[in-house]
């Protein structure tokens, strides 16, 4: 079992790419109906289901890499950390005038007519500006 004061090798993969791999202290995701969860070095095997959710890598050099996680799971051992997602986004890639408009059109649909398509679009992109630092989520 790799030490408490160790690091993880973590990976976060979507379909099209590999978006980050590297080595990290931390990892805080948030599991469907499981609220948030941080895996720290030596982390007994542990495997779930991923909310849309903002995700935070603390990296060895103190700095963190934030990414919008939207659905997917968790695969997670005592010296590794394996995020899978159909769709995944660094922050430094998130367009947040983008997001902050689809956040727009998604409470306008809810308000006239309520959805579960535009319930998802709303979570999405509550998602992306909460990992650009925009707002804190509450799901």
């Amino acid at each position: 079992m790799a030490e408490a004061t160790g690091t993880l090798r973590v990976e976060v993969v979507s379909p099209e790419r590999v978006l980050y791999s590297g080595e990290a202290t931390q990892v805080i995701t948030r599991t469907i109906d499981g609220g948030e969860i941080a895996f720290l070095p030596g982390h007994a095997a542990f495997l779930g289901a991923l909310t849309e959710n903002h995700t935070r890598i603390y990296l060895v050099g103190g700095t963190v890499q934030d990414l919008a996680v939207h659905l997917g799971f968790v695969e997670v051992g005592p010296d590794h950390v394996t995020i899978l997602s159909d769709t995944a986004e660094l922050a430094q890639d998130i367009d947040v005038a983008r997001a902050r408009e689809a956040l727009a059109r998604a409470e306008e649909q809810l308000r006239r007519e309520p959805s579960a398509e535009a319930e998802a679009d709303l979570r999405r992109a509550h998602t992306r500006i909460a990992a650009t630092g925009g707002i804190a989520t509450g799901h």
